[in-house]
């Protein structure tokens, strides 16, 4: 079981130039508080070029939301604005647009990302996001996670002896409450 299944962080701004370097800090920040540092410079990368595409794209205004979100093991971030016109990845058709400074985020996204995509969000609107699989080392047991609750005298598991199941990590020994051994021992 993973010790939080769900971490959560929002910031609303105006994706303005002065407010994404400040979003990629907090980005940063939570990042590296949830032990996942091997996902910032992608993380950020990618909310990067998110925001850079309302603050260039975006209309009626440039309010945007960003959500970074891990569950289990991947890693969401997405960017919700109030533009409902859903974005194209460009495709290059002249070799010379290799070598293009704008006009690639999405091309970006889709290259460093594990998935992505474009939902319409209420009648004016739109979410794009991406994925990053999180590093299975970021991934912690917590010591409440090791109780099972209940015995079985009936089924498959019937003769499942409860002392011989091994709890906690391969690296702890077995820890069984006191008042719980005579019960165990049958």
């Amino acid at each position: 079981m993973i010790s939080e299944p769900s971490r959560y962080c929002t910031v609303e701004l105006q994706a303005l130039p002065s407010r994404i370097g400040q979003v990629r800090r907090i980005v940063s920040a939570h990042l590296r508080h949830w032990q996942l540092d091997a996902l910032i410079d992608h993380a950020t990368l990618g909310v990067t070029e998110l925001l850079t595409n309302v603050h260039r794209h975006a209309q009626p205004d440039k309010t945007c939301t960003v959500e970074v979100e891990l569950l289990l093991d991947r890693l969401t971030v997405s960017v919700r604005d109030n533009d409902p016109r859903i974005p194209e990845v460009a495709e290059s058709q002249d070799a010379t647009e290799e070598f293009a400074t704008s006009g690639r985020g999405l091309a970006i996204i889709e290259a460093m990302s594990e998935s992505w995509g474009v939902r319409p969000h209420g009648d004016s609107g739109k979410v794009v996001w991406f994925t990053l699989q999180a590093p299975v080392s970021s991934v912690h047991l917590a010591p409440r996670a090791r109780v099972v609750h209940g015995a079985t005298t009936v089924g498959p598991f019937a003769d499942l002896r409860l002392d011989t199941v091994p709890f906690g990590l391969p690296d702890e020994p077995v820890r069984t409450p006191a008042a719980a051994r005579p019960a165990l021992a049958h």
